[in-house]
């Protein structure tokens, strides 16, 4: 997601009427950082996980087909406007002979990350987004050897769909040249992207469009982030900002509104920064905002984040709904597997936030299990959600599914990672053992009702 705020016109629209309470406990943003980054769903991609740390494959058990659902790696930001808005005031600044020595060093840093971002195009996949890419393939490789063994002797073919977006296509790309570069017998066998816009881009497709008027103007969505960003710590926050980097006088001078604008621009680049850590490796704005302030604007994102495309609202599907139609496509894939309906290897699917958020609330991954009462808005004390952990750069959810044959019939077990940790399902599905990540195939189509 980028806000842009390259007016104080653009972000008083969006705030609340002065003297709008804030909630009593929003500043407990504070209270665990541990819990979040101030990158939000701007951090860069890492595996939660180590190879060695995973469970034993249940005996007998051998994996024959892999699929997932991924976003694409570290990018760009969308465009220069925050960084346009930045660089306008600092120039007004610089006029008036008003910049800090702070305020000073802004300016080139600033330019250097535009310059990045320009350079690449803006909004388009950086060069640490398809690093990301290459090594998770290559994990995933290490994790199912046997399987891509299979793959390449069976000819299997590996199916790969995108929602048709140049950064989202690049991730792909750059995923199948790490399997490759794993093993060049996979080449021939990985198919060419094709795009899937009402699978993989679901939330701006026509079928959707309740949900695009939910973002538009659903008042109970506008009055909470009204609520939310509109209250005293917001501005304070605003405050100590413009005061390390302007003088007084010229400090005073701005509006609230104008600070507010100032600050939430430069949070915006502060969390770009590290997706261009390639293009911009000098590049480092975390000692123009300080930890605190820098903290709490990377809550306001959050709270967008959980109440536009997260748990949201309790008692409200609006948010995630959409999202069935990915969470049927990764049963009818092992499904397919498991009837003997389809040859494929593995399925690989590259998409956006805006479909893993959802598909996380659906499948009650860690963190997505809770929304919020409209009477206690979000806050990190109130709610687990946090954006670097539900839907970091290059997020992914991975199913793997294992079979045993025996004078029976054949067995299908399914493994889920989420940023590459074994994970378990929802707590209505019963794994095959206590404390075990394998669940029987059944078994997960009983408690998704998938039948």
């Amino acid at each position: 997601m980028t806000r842009v705020l390259a007016s104080a016109a653009v972000l008083a629209a969006t705030l609340a009427p002065a003297g709008t309470a804030f909630p009593a406990h929003a500043d407990s943003a504070h209270a665990d950082r541990s819990l979040y980054t101030t990158y939000t769903t701007k951090t860069p991609y890492a595996p939660q996980e180590r190879l060695a740390d995973y469970q034993p494959v249940p005996k007998d058990f051998t994996p024959v087909f892999t699929e997932n659902v991924a976003r694409h790696g570290s990018r760009a930001m969308s465009d220069s406007s925050d960084g346009d808005a930045v660089l306008t005031v600092l120039g007004s600044a610089r006029d008036h002979n008003a910049l800090t020595d702070l305020g000073k060093r802004l300016g080139p840093q600033v330019e250097s990350l535009l310059t990045a971002g320009s350079s690449i195009g803006y909004g388009n996949l950086a060069g640490l987004g398809a690093q990301e890419q290459r090594q998770t393939a290559l994990r995933m490789q290490r994790r199912l050897p046997s399987l891509f063994a299979d793959i390449t002797a069976k000819g299997e073919p590996i199916e790969v769909e995108t929602s048709g977006v140049a950064r989202v296509v690049a991730s792909a790309n750059a995923f199948t040249a790490g399997l490759t570069a794993g093993d060049p017998a996979l080449a021939p066998l990985i198919r060419a992207p094709v795009t899937n816009k009402d699978l993989l881009y679901f939330h701006k497709q026509p079928q959707n469009a309740d949900y695009q008027a939910y973002l538009a103007n659903d008042p109970q969505l506008t009055a909470v982030l009204a609520e939310i960003d509109g209250g005293p710590a917001t501005a304070k926050a605003a405050g100590d900002v413009a005061s390390r980097l302007f003088t007084p006088a010229f400090t005073a001078a701005m509006s609230t509104d104008d600070r507010i604008s100032f600050s939430r621009s430069l949070y915006e680049l502060h969390s770009a920064a590290p997706d261009l850590r390639v293009e911009a490796p000098d590049v480092d704005l975390g000692s123009f905002l300080p930890p605190r302030d820098a903290e709490w604007f990377a809550y306001l994102d959050d709270a967008e984040e959980f109440y536009q495309k997260g748990p949201a609202f309790r008692g409200r599907t609006i948010t995630y709904k959409m999202a069935g139609v990915l969470l049927d496509d990764l049963f009818a894939q092992v499904k397919a597997k498991a009837d003997g309906t389809s040859d494929k290897g593995a399925v690989l699917r590259f998409t956006h936030a805006e479909e893993i958020e959802p598909l996380a609330v659906l499948l009650g991954l860690p963190g997505s299990t809770k929304g919020a009462d409209t009477e206690d808005p979000y806050t990190y004390r109130n709610n687990p959600w946090r954006g670097a952990e539900a839907a970091p750069m290059g997020a992914n959810i991975q199913w793997d599914l294992y079979a045993r044959t025996t004078l029976q019939g054949t067995r299908y077990l399914v493994r889920m990672l989420y940023n590459e940790k074994e994970t378990a399902f929802k707590p209505s599905c019963r794994p095959i053992g206590r404390g075990s990540y394998f669940y029987d195939l059944d078994e997960l189509e009983r408690c998704f009702e998938q039948g």
